[in-house]
């Protein structure tokens, strides 16, 4: 299992993944989920990946192929980041084609699901959400963040913080909250954490950190979040449902 998020708002676009992998209690390492697809000056895309690994990793290995090439269907030529995503869910059904009938044959469904967001000059930030059949949903004002692998524990200190008025840095600090709840409620999800900020129109990878075990800062958060949860839980009044002195 896995937890990726992605948010879009005014600022740009911040990036955040775990980087466990479990396959049994005695089998669980680590694999980075966050693939960096980059032209200084140019475009800056970045795709983050959920699911069966071996899939994931054949279609960013095919797209990092394609980027080094003079291909014209690749993420380094596409005119605008809808193309790109198309590119994208086009690298899914390619290795959907090569792979799902020999998987399915040892009972192993075709289980991939990705984020891909970044800029390419000329246009705004944009962010996706590409499912296993290559097909995709853009991300709005409305619903301006995707959740992947196990969301369900981060999901609502996105729900009440997530706004266009945030700064980057915000929008980080919220992700990594969210990042934490999941942590704490499913040990699949766990560090290093790769974070990316990106900043609008700066068309360059210049806040690319990983968050290892020790980090300070990670460190920090986690313990302050849980004091202030229990410090606010305890400053709630009782539940005034029943007489407390009936006879």
């Amino acid at each position: 299992m896995t937890y990726c998020v992605a948010v879009r708002n005014h600022a740009g676009l911040v990036f955040l993944s775990d980087s466990r992998t479990n396959a049994g209690l005695d089998q669980i390492s680590t694999f980075r989920k966050m693939h960096v697809f980059e032209v200084p000056g140019e475009r800056v895309m970045v795709l983050l990946t959920a699911g069966n690994l071996a899939i994931s990793q054949s279609v960013a290995s095919g797209l990092r192929v394609m980027m080094g090439q003079d291909n014209e269907k690749s993420l380094r030529n596409a005119p605008n980041m809808f193309s790109a995503a198309k590119t994208v869910g086009d690298a899914v059904r390619k290795v959907h084609a090569r792979d799902a009938a020999g998987l399915k044959d040892f009972g192993i469904e075709f289980n991939v699901n990705m984020i891909f967001g970044g800029q390419i000059k000329g246009e705004e930030p944009r962010l996706f959400n590409i499912y296993s059949a290559g097909n995709f949903i853009e991300a709005t004002a409305e619903t301006p963040y995707f959740q992947i692998g196990e969301s369900k524990y981060g999901k609502p200190i996105l729900d009440r913080v997530i706004g266009e008025d945030l700064s980057l840095d915000e929008v980080a600090k919220c992700c990594l909250i969210s990042m934490d709840s999941t942590i704490k409620s499913n040990l699949s999800v766990g560090l290093p954490l790769d974070l990316m900020c990106y900043g609008k129109d700066s068309l360059k990878v210049s806040q690319h950190k990983l968050i290892e075990h020790k980090d300070p800062y990670f460190a920090s958060i986690r313990e302050r979040w849980a004091q202030q949860l229990r410090k606010v839980f305890n400053e709630l009044p009782e539940p005034g449902y029943w007489e407390r002195n009936a006879s």
